[in-house]
């Protein structure tokens, strides 16, 4: 079952699931973030992590990143991604998932219609952590992101819990704070 607001509201405010969590949508000139009629849209924080090409980096490697590529950025409004390239951020929101809920996070329509994409992994039953947002420039333009407003809606899903959650094997993943670039298992 996808939880309607009244029971994100419940697991939010009861079990401490989304922090800070905001009841209710806020809209008036923002970008909407909050809690809606079946999910929360979260929000972008003011830090990321802009990928500039350099000589030192000439493949995109999720298994060997190399941190050099990855300029360190904050503003107090918005940040421009290169025409064709991309940017990390992380919510504003730490999220602490129950064992029974899966969240399936999809970019909000605004950008969608921009040609900004945003990508997230599922947030899987037991994780909890800042989400680690890719937001990719897919126009030949520059593309405006606006910090500390809505990015992506999260709907929760409601199942049974499973044997092992993400909190139970040591997820890579776990309690990440901050914008957290790829790992690998040690």
């Amino acid at each position: 079952m996808i939880l309607p607001d009244h029971r994100i509201r419940r697991r939010a405010v009861d079990y401490d699931m989304i922090a800070p969590f905001v009841d209710g949508q806020v809209r008036d000139g923002v970008i909407s973030y909050g809690l809606s009629s079946f999910g929360y849209d979260m929000r972008i924080a003011d830090e990321f992590r802009v990928f500039t090409p350099n000589i030192y980096n000439s493949v995109v490697d999720p298994k060997q990143i190399d941190e050099r590529a990855m300029v360190e950025y904050q503003t107090d409004d918005h940040i421009l991604i290169p025409p064709n390239s991309y940017v990390l951020g992380r919510s504003v929101e730490y999220f602490r998932m129950p064992d029974d809920l899966l969240a399936v996070v999809l970019g909000k329509s605004t950008y969608a219609r921009s040609g900004i994409i945003v990508n997230v992994t599922p947030l899987e039953p037991g994780w909890e952590g800042h989400v680690t947002i890719e937001v990719g420039n897919a126009t030949p333009l520059p593309a405006k992101v606006y910090a500390n407003e809505g990015i992506a809606q999260v709907l929760f899903l409601q199942g049974e819990a499973p044997e092992i959650s993400y909190a139970d094997k040591s997820g890579k993943y776990q309690h990440q704070r901050g914008i957290t670039l790829p790992r690998m298992d040690a």
